[in-house]
């Protein structure tokens, strides 16, 4: 890629990863945080299940009532609908009482910090100060994987995400294991290369290639609606994806909650391996290094 590509594509990503327009509050970052980074790195090292597990978990809590902690402080992840859950809600939510914090901002800092392990994975904003809720969402809304396309793209339209987002956010099943959508085919991957978060996901899906695809990927990536969005990913525009997924997940970890009111504590999880992979095609300089981190941070 030519330097003028590369500064174009980060010019586009510190873009989207600013949709939220923060301010940097960083200073105000609660030192908790900086201890509870060593531990989750250490479990999600290697991105295998506990990676993929915090990763999938955001969906399940925000879906509902929004991003507010109930899928571990209550009996929602014991529900069939989030059948695959149960041992990374209770490594959760064992961390939240460890370490006194929110349990709704334990969901989402663990996956913010598995999602910068795992190898290729963009870096995502890690932001703290939600508020807990104790009672369950109600049972039934977490869209299944055999459920209507249709009907999956109103549940993410109610929390005001579009056809577009929804495919974008697909991507993280990049490092997604089925277990229970078919129990016969138990431990098979979505793609073949589960432990990066790479656009093989995409393409396999779209190519019938991959080891196992859910009902609800590969109607997605044949809608009218989605199935555009899903070949551009699929020709392996990485840098689009990495745009629209850092857009539509920062969103995402907020749904339910006063932006205005949260702390940012995104700085102290290091570098997903896409800004550490940009700042080695630009040379790997420290001027290199101070720029990429300039743009990512914009």
């Amino acid at each position: 890629m030519h330097y003028y590509s590369i500064i174009t594509s980060l010019l586009l990503l510190s873009s989207t990863t600013s949709a939220l327009d923060l301010t940097s509050r960083s200073a105000s970052c609660p030192k908790v945080w900086s201890n509870v980074l060593p531990e989750l790195q250490k479990a999600f090292a290697g991105c295998g299940r506990d990676a993929h597990g915090a990763i999938r978990a955001p969906f399940h809590d925000c879906i509902n009532n929004g991003c507010d902690g109930s899928l571990i402080l209550t009996e929602e992840c014991s529900r069939s609908e989030n059948a695959g859950l149960q041992e990374i809600c209770g490594k959760l939510l064992g961390w939240t009482k460890k370490y006194n914090t929110s349990a709704a901002d334990m969901i989402q800092f663990a996956a913010a910090t598995a999602i910068s392990v795992c190898p290729l994975g963009p870096r995502v904003r890690a932001l703290v100060g939600r508020k807990d809720n104790y009672q369950a969402a109600p049972e039934g809304e977490v869209p299944g994987s055999r459920d209507p396309i249709s009907s999956i793209l109103a549940a993410f339209a109610a929390k005001g995400f579009s056809p577009d987002d929804v495919v974008a956010l697909m991507g993280t099943h990049s490092v997604a294991v089925q277990r229970f959508d078919d129990p016969q085919q138990a431990g098979k991957s979505l793609d073949t290369t589960p432990t990066e978060l790479d656009l093989k996901f995409y393409e396999e899906t779209l190519d019938g290639a991959a080891p196992y695809t859910l009902q609800s990927d590969k109607g997605l990536s044949n809608s009218t609606e989605t199935r555009e969005k899903w070949k551009k990913f699929a020709d392996g525009d990485t840098s689009a994806w990495n745009s629209a997924f850092t857009d539509a997940w920062n969103r995402w970890a907020v749904v339910g909650n006063d932006v205005g009111s949260l702390c940012d504590c995104s700085k102290i999880i290091p570098s997903g391996a896409s800004e550490r992979r940009l700042t080695q095609r630009m040379g790997g300089s420290a001027a290199a290094r101070l720029f990429v981190r300039r743009l990512y941070d914009s």
